[in-house]
């Protein structure tokens, strides 16, 4: 049975700050295993990486077979149907326009003291997008990575993607044609992101590593930051949905099950003014998980994790979503528009009650890619903004040095800076020179 709360219960802050706490990461301690298998990808290179994926993928490859050639995608991609590749098609083409319009403009201006300043924006060289594999082998994820990479600029997309068994996703591959990525290789775990951060004999070193996985990739993203660039260290799925009773508790119902079914770990909250409501809904759930295909998964989600809690307004509705940050946020409420307004952490709100969130996942344009575990308190879901970097640019004309470069000589002499001073009066002594 999923938790029931309400603000109106005496325990209700104990219970609530239970549950934001609640440790849903199934995440064994396995640091000292990546840190060993990134030593020895670094040490031996494509041995290693070969030698990890024969015992964990048991998928026996040589350095020529670890990327999938040019002849094998087509061929996996012509078993893909054609609703599917124009279902793809159509997502990457909407994911592609929406992250188009994140792109920053460059800027340069001269200021009072006729200094020219600015900034210019340019894309990693080269990025390495992580794709599961198995069970979880899901095409959308390559295009909410690779193609905000290539609307960026990026000029070399290397996607690994683990093919256990060497069963191979034909979507997958798909994806990633439609989507411009230059590589693809068939391997996975820890072993990847090591080989992506570092290089192999095979694979070159890239600049900048997105893209989920399990807890052993999680960690190897964690110790090669600093090396390479990372998008995130995600974890569980979650979604929150608000919703007042004017709604279908058969549509919240599957709103909530959309996220339980991803993952054991996953979490599942209701928010809602009216108890009866959310009973509703949680019957409603009762009766999809008998006939749901992921049963077993989202069930011991909702289970473990799910919640329904009850408020006494919308008011406090907000400030709980603020206190949750969710990965996903449905609104489906009769004000849904002046509710989104107030919210401030979260990282993809759905606004009405025909969003639902699994439109966010494939088609809507926004990236799915989001921070998990209350870190949209501080960060933001995968966009262009993860494949590009600012350059500041300064340029001081002689005028401009005289106007302020006594005060930087000052601040330099107060840190015992004394070559950073001089740098500057050399040029100040020059000037007086000059106009003498």
């Amino acid at each position: 049975m999923p938790q029931f709360l309400s603000t109106t219960d005496p325990d209700f802050e104990a219970r609530f700050t239970a549950l934001l706490g609640a440790k849903r990461e199934d995440s064994p301690d396995v640091d000292d295993v990546v840190a060993q298998i990134i030593a020895d990808v670094r040490a031996r290179g494509d041995a290693a990486v070969l030698e990890l994926t024969a015992k964990f993928d048991r998928l026996e490859l040589t350095p020529e077979t670890m990327q999938f050639s040019e002849a094998e995608i087509d061929a996996e991609c012509a078993k893909v149907s054609d609703a599917d590749r124009v279902a793809l098609e159509l997502a990457a083409e909407r994911i592609r326009a929406y992250h188009a319009r994140q792109m920053p403009d460059d800027a340069m201006w001269t200021d009072d003291t006729g200094a020219q300043l600015g900034w210019r924006w340019t894309p990693v060289s080269a990025a390495g997008l992580y794709v599961p594999g198995g069970l979880a082998s899901y095409p959308s994820s390559v295009l909410m990575n690779a193609v905000p990479a290539k609307v960026a600029g990026v000029k070399r997309l290397a996607v690994v993607v683990p093919t256990p068994d060497g069963i191979t996703n034909p979507l997958v591959l798909l994806a990633a044609r439609i989507s411009g990525v230059d590589e693809v290789y068939r391997i996975g775990g820890a072993q990847a992101i090591a080989a992506l951060a570092y290089g192999t004999q095979t694979i070159v070193p890239v600049d900048k590593i997105t893209g989920p996985g399990n807890a052993f990739v999680a960690v190897a993203k964690r110790r090669v930051f600093g090396k390479v660039g990372i998008d995130m260290i995600a974890g569980p799925s979650e979604i929150l949905v608000i919703a007042d009773k004017e709604n279908d508790p058969d549509w919240i119902a599957l709103d909530l099950l959309s996220q339980a079914e991803h993952d054991e770990s996953a979490q599942s909250l209701l928010i809602t003014d009216d108890p009866d409501f959310g009973r509703a809904v949680a019957a409603a759930i009762d009766r999809r998980l008998e006939t749901l295909e992921r049963r077993a998964i989202a069930g011991a989600s909702w289970r473990d994790f799910g919640a329904i809690i009850t408020v006494q307004s919308l008011d406090e509705a907000v400030a709980l979503s603020d206190r949750i940050a969710p990965e996903h946020l449905e609104l489906c409420t009769t004000d849904a528009e002046m509710l989104a307004r107030r919210i401030t952490h979260a990282g993809a709100i759905f606004i009405g009650g025909w969003t639902p969130e699994a439109i966010g996942d494939y088609i809507g344009g926004p990236n799915h890619v989001l921070p998990t575990a209350r870190s949209a308190r501080f960060s933001s879901g995968l966009s262009v903004m993860d494949f590009i970097k600012r350059t500041t640019l300064s340029r001081m004309t002689p005028d401009a040095l005289a106007a302020i470069g006594p005060a930087a000589e000052r601040l330099a002499q107060s840190e015992s800076l004394e070559a950073h001073g001089l740098s500057v009066r050399a040029r100040l002594d020059r000037l007086n020179r000059d106009h003498t």
